[in-house]
């Protein structure tokens, strides 16, 4: 399915429910039909920024971004029966562990751009697509 900017439609993947866009997410996140749940390392979080009411559950952490040896335990409390929205900084990671908890029996969805959207022509993130870009909530310690 196409994403018209004024349609925020999901697209179909690949051993996942789909991606869709940070706005499909937060109007998900804050009716009850999702949980949204940030998949990147504490780090990440704590020095970038987080999404008010996300749900942190890592998928790779530090020391050497290795797997979150607790990411299946946690990902299954966090869904509370209900779909996910991973968010990670550019939406790569995400799709990871959508599949992982497509694995496990959930229904989860990948965060177009994530939190901090595609590099532009400088290399500098948020200023193409992403949560941020998007304008909506975050906040950084």
């Amino acid at each position: 399915m196409p994403q018209d900017a004024g349609h925020h439609t999901s697209t179909v993947a690949e051993g996942y429910a789909g991606d869709i866009t940070p706005q499909k997410a937060y109007e998900w996140m804050i009716s009850g039909q999702a949980v949204l749940v940030d998949v990147r390392t504490d780090a990440e979080r704590e020095w970038v920024g987080f999404v008010p009411g996300a749900v942190a559950v890592a998928w790779k952490q530090w020391p050497g971004m290795a797997l979150n040896a607790d990411f299946d335990q946690a990902i299954r409390s966090a869904a509370q029966g209900k779909a996910l929205a991973l968010l990670c900084r550019s939406g790569v990671r995400s799709v990871a562990a959508a599949k992982r908890a497509s694995e496990l029996g959930l229904t989860a969805y990948n965060i177009l751009g994530g939190f901090e959207g595609d590099p532009d022509d400088q290399a500098h993130r948020g200023h193409k697509n992403g949560w941020r870009h998007a304008g909506l909530p975050w906040k950084q310690n």
